[in-house]
């Protein structure tokens, strides 16, 4: 019996080697990964780029702490600054601590305006991380449940709904920030619309609000851009960061500028971890080689080629409501519960997962080739059809489709997978 904390429903598979988009298991089988280990192997796996360059500092020195110089920080800080076009970073160890940091920077601003009880704009489905703060911040009531209770200080809207955000400009003098993830990654693939993110930044910075833009998922080159809001053409104050930053190496940032630069000072904040030389490494050589590879560039060219691909193979198909995304980061929702396709796709020879209960997660690694993507649609495309035509009811087929509109629907439970399907 594992002494593992039983805190996740594991699959029944031990990858222990990868190449490229390609992981192994322990029989020597063979998967295309659609993945990333959720947005975090930018550059696939056994990139020779980075294990060289990790390798080296292993030799040297791991960790020594922020009560020293480390240089490696200074060189990651400046490469972060340069993709964001923000002023300062803060190095931590995960996306939660990430935005944790941007959580205590919209607080302490707060304070500084004379607001004695800051309140942050949140908004439904979003995540955010499981400490305390960013669970309370968190629009899932799912991943809440059991821990009330939660923080207080966050005003929760729906996504997409600006009159809401009028209305709490109008009324509401505590707020001091806006919290979003420009596309919703747990909550669904869920794309915010470009005027929606250009109106949120003009109403913050009429009302001298932080603007936080939660890329932790959807940013680092994901998109076709750095980062999302760059699609709309607007400057956050804080952008927090983590998953695929250093390659697969554990790290998070929160970079600040604008009205949140020099917010934070010493002693306000802090890490132990943060920003180690090994870290720092990964960082450094994880975003120069998305440059040198153009990354960004392929991620769009290789987002079109499976999110084409799977509108041409599943439009019209009975229960795909739709498929969205942007770059390397994409969404399938169905008309019902298909967590079992997880597992159907290993069975396949392909990884990816379902979030939201119904809707098909891919995240694929930047260095994936358009042969590839390709490959990609060939195994899921026939797997969702099968999927489909298993699950089946009279009430599901009643239902008008929709594979490729602008925008998603409600989602209603879905039937249960027959054994038929789960033996294909």
């Amino acid at each position: 019996m594992s002494q593992v904390m039983n805190t996740y429903a594991r699959l029944p598979v031990a990858f222990v080697r990868g190449e490229g988009v390609w992981l192994y298991d322990e029989a020597g089988r063979k998967y295309l990964d659609a993945l990333a280990g959720i947005a975090v192997n930018t550059l696939g796996h056994n990139h020779p780029k980075l294990v060289k360059a990790l390798c080296e500092q292993i030799a040297r020195v791991i960790h020594t702490s922020n009560l020293f110089q480390i240089p490696a920080q200074e060189a990651a800080a400046d490469r972060v600054a340069e993709i964001t076009g923000l002023d300062e970073v803060f190095f931590c160890n995960s996306g939660c601590e990430a935005n944790e940091a941007a959580i205590k920077i919209a607080r302490l601003y707060g304070h500084k305006r004379g607001v004695e009880r800051p309140e942050i704009i949140v908004f439904e489905k979003a995540f955010h991380g499981r400490t305390l703060a960013t669970l309370s911040a968190t629009g899932s009531r799912k991943v809440q449940a059991g821990f009330e209770p939660l923080v207080p200080g966050f005003v929760r809207v729906p996504l997409g709904d600006l009159d809401a955000i009028r209305n709490i400009a109008a009324h509401n003098q505590n707020v001091v920030a806006v919290l979003i993830e420009p596309i919703q990654g747990e909550g669904g693939i869920n794309v915010s619309r470009m005027d929606y993110l250009r109106g949120l930044a003009e109403i913050s910075d009429r009302k001298e609000w932080l603007f936080i833009a939660d890329e932790i998922q959807c940013g680092l080159g994901r998109s076709g851009k750095w980062f999302v809001y760059q699609h709309a053409g607007v400057m956050p104050d804080v952008v927090p960061l983590a998953k695929g930053l250093a390659g697969g190496v554990p790290v998070g940032a929160c970079a600040a500028g604008r009205r949140a630069k020099g917010v934070f000072k010493p002693g306000n904040h802090g890490s132990t971890f943060g920003g180690n030389p090994l870290a720092m490494t990964g960082v450094v050589t994880t975003i120069d080689t998305m440059k040198e590879l153009d990354l960004l560039g392929n991620a769009e060219r290789v987002g079109h080629v499976i999110r084409d691909g799977l509108a041409r193979e599943l439009g019209g198909v009975p229960g795909v409501r739709e498929i969205r995304g942007l770059g390397l980061m994409i969404g399938v929702e169905l008309d019902r519960t298909c967590t079992d396709l997880v597992k159907l796709g290993l069975e396949r020879g392909l990884v990816f997962n379902v979030t939201a209960d119904t809707v098909i997660r891919m995240l694929p690694p930047l260095i994936m080739s358009e042969a590839e993507g390709r490959q990609v649609v060939a195994i899921l495309a026939p797997l969702v059809k099968e999927f489909l035509a298993a699950t089946a009811q009279p009430s599901n087929l009643a239902q008008p489709s929709g594979a490729a509109r602008p925008s998603g629907a409600a989602r209603p439970s879905g039937a249960t997978q027959p054994s038929s399907l789960a033996q294909a």
